[in-house]
């Protein structure tokens, strides 16, 4: 079985794998318009991205690493169908069913939730994240990485992609290759993200190789960096210490709208 990863922008991909559509953090904002960050501030967006909502073809889920405003936007809120369900964290999930999203699932670490495809299914477990070091992190959203499993007509798992969520590295990361030690594909927030001008709350280029050696993935795609004025490690940052790493050879670099193909225990093929 094949399918294909598609990146938007940001930290939205559009996959598709055993009949199943699924849609990572969506944010459809366009050059300019501002999201909002919390904690009183807000960043204008810098790209475009690829696809249009209204261009998205039917998403069977959405993956939310948490809720914020460069993740779930306005748009998002007003254009996305509400009876898509929405796969996040448990505070998340309770705002969006307020927001009329009825069929959000909010996740605590490691738990699972099933979904169903014509043709097999994913299993959909939530992993540690850390929005930002020690007591800063309870000053921002909670946030969930995802590994997604997916499984052919037979049961079987077939592919293995993880999403990192916006997250440092924290010790807390180390279970997450102990429970899955064989992942496919690893979506990776990197940006270098920083809040009220000394706090990162997502990976630099540094620690998102770091990420890369300690999630052992066989391929990576490296995502959310560029798109707005509050990401303060540009992409060269990350090729450079993952190239230091000897690593480079696993990186997969898709342009906003290029497409990649998906299949089982393979690298990743443009």
């Amino acid at each position: 079985m094949e399918g294909s990863l598609q990146f938007i922008g940001n930290a939205t991909v559009l996959i598709r794998y055993a009949g199943l559509t699924l849609l990572t953090d969506p944010n459809f904002l366009r050059r300019g318009q501002r999201a909002y960050m919390g904690l009183g501030l807000s960043s204008p967006r810098l790209r475009d991205p690829a696809v249009r909502i209204e261009d998205l073809p039917v998403v069977d889920a959405v993956i939310l690493s948490h809720l914020h405003g460069a993740h779930w936007d306005r748009v998002t809120r007003r254009r996305l169908d509400r009876d898509t369900p929405v796969i996040t964290t448990t505070s998340a999930a309770g705002s969006l069913r307020r927001q009329g999203f009825r069929h959000s699932v909010g996740l605590r670490e490691w738990q699972q939730h099933e979904l169903r495809g014509p043709t097999g299914s994913v299993t959909v477990t939530a992993l540690p994240a850390r929005h930002a070091p020690r007591l800063a992190n309870a000053l921002l959203p909670p946030v969930i990485g995802t590994m997604l499993e997916f499984c052919g007509p037979e049961g079987r798992v077939e592919l293995r992609v993880l999403v990192s969520g916006d997250t440092v590295l924290d010790r807390h990361l180390d279970a997450i290759p102990r429970r899955f030690p064989d992942i496919d594909v690893a979506l990776m927030h990197l940006g270098g993200t920083k809040l009220l001008g000394s706090l990162f709350v997502t990976m630099d280029g540094r620690q998102g190789a770091a990420w890369v050696s300690l999630m052992n993935p066989r391929s990576v795609v490296p995502i959310h960096y560029d798109d707005y004025t509050v990401f303060h490690s540009p992409l060269d940052e990350f090729r450079h210490h993952i190239k230091m790493a000897g690593l480079a050879d696993r990186v997969v670099y898709l342009e906003r709208g290029e497409t990649c193909e998906l299949a089982p225990h393979r690298l990743l093929q443009r």
